[in-house]
């Protein structure tokens, strides 16, 4: 986990180029992408990128997986970012991280909902205290916090016009909104679907336990150096229940200026081509992590590049 200091009183643009830093380290597509936005837009993709990734650090630390002591001290680091947060919004203290200033920023610009963060600190909040999913109706309700919201605190980034800063901010049609959503749904299924070794190791298994019973598969399959027919079966069904969120993202790609409709579409490509890496390891996802190479994403970052905007 990135470590701030306690106290923030330097310049925003400071701020912003921390924000970018993290993104850059740690979120290798989504950063690619972001790459094709205006510059103006880019360093409010960082903020809210760093913003989650650090809350979400503060609930994944191995220790806080291993044992009901270190859950409840990630509780505690939770509710105090999430009450410096709140504060900071509020105007009730100044910020006292870099992350807190440039997100408050980016809130303020695009007059962001501040429901869509309620929501994600409550999903952060029940990935410590639940470790499993009984359905994907209960999945659902967690990723609507954890990755929904983060596709629509996006949109009215994407949607502001090119080349200005001024103005208010766009409205936001429910139809964009919800294709924003199920790319956000698309996008965590994704990560859960490639990080079922990784997830398992914190804990924590995502995959909807009554999906696990339709296939015959048992958490002990999931500790194994390679899957068997049967988790290969299931991650084959997941698979395709990603790609349907995918589907119905894809509408909402349209609406969006040429630049961020460019960002939006290659994030699109990237990812959905980790599935297609899954599908051509035979649905393995316990023999390797599915990794698409730099060239293919550059040959991706290329074509969006030749296609008129």
């Amino acid at each position: 986990m990135t470590v701030w200091p306690l106290t923030f009183s330097g310049p925003l643009d400071s701020a912003y180029q921390g924000c970018r830093a993290i993104h850059r380290a740690h979120g290798r597509s989504y950063y690619l992408a972001t790459r094709l936005l205006p510059a103006w837009k880019r360093r409010h993709v960082h903020a809210l990128y760093a913003f989650t990734r650090y809350t979400d650090d503060l609930v994944d630390a191995p220790r806080a997986a291993a044992a009901p002591r270190h859950a409840e001290q990630a509780a505690r680091r939770l509710a105090a970012w999430a009450e410096g947060f709140w504060g900071a919004l509020d105007g009730a203290a100044p910020p006292q991280h870099p992350i807190v200033a440039a997100v408050r920023h980016t809130i303020a610009v695009f007059g962001l909902d501040r429901a869509d963060f309620d929501a994600f600190f409550a999903s952060m909040a029940m990935d410590l205290r639940i470790r499993e999913y009984g359905s994907y109706d209960a999945l659902l309700r967690y990723m609507e916090g954890s990755a929904a919201v983060i596709g629509t605190m996006m949109v009215p980034i994407l949607l502001a016009p090119e080349q200005g800063r001024g103005g208010q901010p766009l409205p936001v049609s429910a139809q964009t909104r919800e294709t924003a959503r199920q790319l956000g749904l698309a996008f965590q299924l994704t990560n859960f679907i490639r990080d079922v070794a990784e997830d398992l190791g914190l804990g924590r298994v995502y995959l909807p336990a009554a999906d696990l019973e339709r296939f015959g598969v048992r958490r002990a399959d999931l500790a194994a150096a390679s899957a068997n027919p049967a988790v290969r079966a299931l991650i084959a069904f997941e698979t395709e229940r990603a790609r349907a969120h995918y589907r119905k993202a894809a509408p909402g790609i349209a609406t969006l200026p040429p630049r961020s409709r460019r960002c939006v579409r290659l994030a699109f490509t990237v990812y959905g081509a980790i599935l297609t890496r899954i599908e051509h390891a035979s649905y393995d996802v316990l023999g390797g992590r599915a990794v698409v190479p730099r060239r293919q994403r550059a040959a991706a970052v290329l074509r969006e590049l030749a296609r008129p905007a």
